[in-house]
Order: C-alpha cells, then structure tokens, then sequence
C-alpha cells in the first residue's frame, strides 16, 4: 500500500511538473486564476522591432498577440509577417492605444525611448493605467530616470499588478538575436520569476537587481560607462592612426593587453577593423547620438541627486549633446565620436 501510495505520488508530482514547465500554463496570477491568452507589445522601434519579434516566436503557438505602436507602418509591417494563421485572423492584432493593450492583454512589454514617452504611454488619455489590473504583469524595457520607473511600479501595485522594469543592454545587434542582458528590478523575487520566462525569449543574460528602480541604476551606470569608454577608445585609435599605425593591428594590440574594453573589442568605431561593427557601414543604425545623450543625461542628474562625482561622465555628457545636436551626426551610431574627433581635430 505503501508503495503504491508512492508511486502515486511521483506521478502526481512529475504531471504538476510538465504543467509549469510551459511559463504560459504556469503563469495563474492569484486574483483570477486565468491563463495567459494575448501577450501585448508597446514600442516597435530600432529595438523594440526585434524585441517584439523574438517574444512572438518565442509563445506564438501558446498565446496571441497585440501591438501598438505611433508608427503605423511598423506595426502594418509586423503584422502582415507574422499574422500568418490561415485559422486565426486575430492571432497578431494592431492596438488603437495602450489602453487597448491592456484591455486585449494580460502580459504587456512596453519599450520606449525616454521617461516623457512612459508617461505618455503610461498615465496620458487611454493609457495603460486605465486598463490595468490584479491580472496583469507589465514589463518597462525602456531606459527611463530612476524615480519615474518607481513612480509607474507604485502606480501599477497600486492597482494589484505586477510591475517590472527591465532596461536592456547589447544593442540592437543583441535584441536581433536575443542575446540581450536584462537588468531587473522588481517588488519580490517572485515577480522577476514570473516576469523571467518572458524575458528569456528577448535575452541571454537576466539578472535580477533588486527593488523596482535598481534596474535602472544598473543601465545608467552601465551606459555612463561605455559612453566614457567609446570616446577613449575612439580618442585612443584616432592618435594610433595619425602617427601611422594600422588601426586592425593597433586595435589588435590593445585588445590583447591592458587597455582592452569592449568598444575596442566588440564594437572598434574606427572604419574597416571590424567587418560587423557600425563604423564599417558609414556609424548608420545601432545605438543612436540622442539615446547616448539621453543616457548620460541620467546619469548625469542622478549625480546631481545623489551628491556624486562623475567628471568624465559630465564630459561623455556634453561631447554626445553635441553630436546629438549636429544635422550630420544626430541620426548617426554613438561609436561616431570617432568620426567627430577625427573631423574636429586640428
């Protein structure tokens, strides 16, 4: 009797695993009791595109989904990819506003340019706020200052869901072939379970940073980071090749000894030593002047608020306002400070 109890057991006990081996059939918020039936998508941009794509793939045979973008020959383009279910007209569909998602979806990602844009999306006329509820769990990936992330994640627990805010790094290289690292931060470590099944279809890396908020601190910091490094990197390779040396065996050079960093490694801006990097395709696509700008931006003013000193970040800050601010660079890849310092130099 005994073992048959047992063997009872392990079968009852190997069935609930199957069952929450699939995110989607695992996924029952404790106020409904509902399973994931439409996943939403807010932002169809550089990132957001191939973002938006790899999520679909990843749960298109699991859920639906819902997309809204202000551009609408993004998401026309979207979906006359993907809505291809011959036995589903709705399997993608196009929202009318973020309302609409929230309404529509129950798992909603939101990428964004900056903090005016999640207000926007979040608290303006048929925003997200209005439709949320204990059902939901909502996913910011944009980069945003610290106090409005927090300042949506109270709003959102206010309402019974679940917030997280997810900032990403890696570039579009990196959202294209989901290998983004997410830097997390949520109310439990029970959310960034739940939200992570969803963040792994995007990225490679998920790492969770604590509270809502310290997903933030971690991308700025990041960011001020490579902002600074680019621009030593992009300094350094321009006097290399002005005294006469070659920039693949210079960037050779430094990539095998101290200096190393990844803007020398993964992304050199000097044309012609990385055959994959923006700087061989004329610094077009990629991480853009104004979002370089806008992120040291944040950094900058978190100083401010925090009483630190960050003098190469406030110089990162207002060589990348510059550029940003220039017809010529503005739409140009931030690795471009190479071209700017080389253009500039007298």
């Amino acid at each position: 009797m005994i073992a048959s109890f047992l063997i009872r057991s392990t079968q009852s006990k190997a069935r609930v695993a199957t069952k929450l081996a699939s995110p989607i059939a695992g996924l029952r918020f404790k106020s409904t009791g509902s399973k994931v039936k439409r996943i939403g998508f807010i932002g169809l941009g550089n990132m957001g595109l191939p973002m938006a794509t790899n999520l679909y793939n990843g749960f298109k045979d699991q859920a639906d989904f819902i997309i809204y973008d202000i551009n609408q020959k993004t998401t026309s383009t979207f979906l006359k990819d993907h809505n291809t279910d011959p036995n589903n007209k709705d399997k993608v569909k196009v929202a009318k506003s973020p309302l609409e998602v929230a309404q529509e979806a129950t798992i909603i990602v939101t990428m964004l340019p900056a903090s005016q844009h999640v207000e926007g999306v979040y608290f303006g006329k048929d925003g997200l706020l209005e439709g949320l509820g204990e059902k939901h769990l909502v996913m910011d990936a944009s980069t945003i200052d610290q106090s409005m992330a927090t300042r949506v994640a109270k709003v959102l627990h206010e309402k019974g869901a679940r917030a997280i805010d997810a900032p990403v790094s890696g570039g579009t290289g990196g959202a294209q072939a989901g290998t983004l690292t997410f830097m997390v931060g949520s109310r439990t470590n029970e959310d960034f379970e739940t939200a992570k099944p969803y963040l792994e279809k995007m990225g490679k890396n998920i790492v969770y940073c604590g509270t809502n908020g310290n997903g933030q601190v971690a991308k700025i910091c990041n960011n001020m980071l490579l902002g600074i490094s680019m621009i030593a990197t992009s300094e350094t390779m321009n006097l290399g090749v002005r005294m006469g040396m070659d920039p693949k065996l210079l960037a050779g050079i430094l990539n095998t000894s101290s200096g190393r960093c990844w803007s020398s490694e993964v992304y050199n801006p000097c044309p012609g030593v990385q055959e994959n990097s923006a700087a061989t395709r004329g610094y077009t696509g990629g991480f853009g002047m104004p979002l370089m700008a806008k992120d040291l931006r944040l950094a900058v003013n978190a100083a401010v608020e925090t009483k630190s000193t960050v003098l190469l970040g406030a110089l990162a800050q207002q060589l990348y306002n510059q550029m940003a601010a220039n017809k010529e660079y503005e739409h140009l890849d931030f690795s471009a400070a190479y071209k700017w310092l080389s253009e500039n130099a007298k």
